[in-house]
């Protein structure tokens, strides 16, 4: 890669790992459910009148929107909002790629290479030491909702293969609109009027700004660039630097919300992301289907 695709790359990948400390902010402002339908609004306002209209079928958007949109952004901003810290979830998100990897060879028949089902093992041992180093601590329940936020990525992942849209922006763009309107029905159910109300009401710049880096500089320039460099490279040469989204936003945690890490949750990590990079460098078409997995 050139120098400057490599530095566009790793800016994604920081636009990516800031994003989880935005979240953070965002929920001390917003309950869970309501941050998350405005992410949405935020993202689909400004650009549905520039991407024009869907490049794929409803069919494919609503299911899109349901499984990336409702799913996994709530279980991600529940997990969070009851205790998740901001560095650990960009961590532990990315076990979206094995997901994907897994879904990939249950439901398009593609075949797991030793070498991914090495990556697989490696990962997941990762995994379950961070859930020890939480099982004594009430974040487990928040590691927990954000594990079944990544599977919920993956599979989202298999649906855009499936949906083989020719623009993926468009496609992004156009799925942000399913989940405002059902994520407020979630908020005003479980988080009831009084509390949205008082939200509103109580509004400052902390969360509105929040609110705009979720859904600009992560969403629309983030994925902006990344389509760019997917269109200049291969997805097996663009898909390593998704590896780095934990690494920035554990720095961006540690120094923005002072979070930090044990010695056995660091071990772990790099365990993880040993895991996660056997799994993306695979062969093709694995390595494509994977090449999803940093959206966040």
């Amino acid at each position: 890669m050139k120098p400057v695709h490599i530095a566009l790359a790793l800016l994604v990948a920081a636009l990516w790992g800031i994003n989880f400390v935005a979240i953070k902010i965002g929920l001390k402002d917003f309950p869970p459910f309501l941050l998350s339908a405005l992410r949405f609004v935020a993202v689909a306002l400004p650009m549905l009148f520039v991407v024009g209209r869907p490049c794929v079928s409803w069919k494919w958007i609503l299911s899109i929107g349901l499984v990336f949109g409702i799913v996994k952004f709530g279980l991600l901003f529940l997990g969070m909002d009851l205790g998740m810290p901001a560095g650990l979830s960009s961590l532990a998100l990315q076990a979206q790629a094995l997901f994907t990897v897994v879904f990939a060879a249950l439901l398009l028949g593609e075949r797991l290479r030793p070498t991914q089902m090495f990556g697989i093992g490696l990962a997941a041992l990762g995994l379950v030491l961070i859930g020890v180093e939480r099982a004594q601590e009430t974040t487990l329940v928040g590691l927990v909702l954000v594990l079944a936020a990544a599977c919920a990525w993956g599979y989202a992942n298999i649906l855009m293969k499936q949906a083989k849209a020719p623009n993926m922006l468009n496609l992004i763009v156009w799925v942000a609109v399913v989940p405002p309107l059902p994520m407020l029905a979630l908020s005003w159910a479980f988080e009831g009027s009084d509390r949205i109300v008082a939200t509103i009401a109580g509004l400052n710049w902390s969360g509105i700004l929040a609110v705009l880096y979720i859904a600009w500089a992560s969403t629309i320039v983030g994925f902006s660039l990344w389509v760019y460099l997917l269109r200049l490279y291969s997805a097996s040469v663009v898909a390593p630097f998704s590896l780095m989204v934990p690494v920035f936003g554990i720095a961006a945690s540690a120094l923005i919300l002072g979070e930090g890490l044990s010695v056995l949750e660091i071990v772990a990590g790099a365990l993880t992301l040993a895991g996660l990079l056997c799994v993306v460098k695979a062969p093709k078409p694995l390595s494509q289907v994977a090449s999803n997995a940093a959206r966040s």
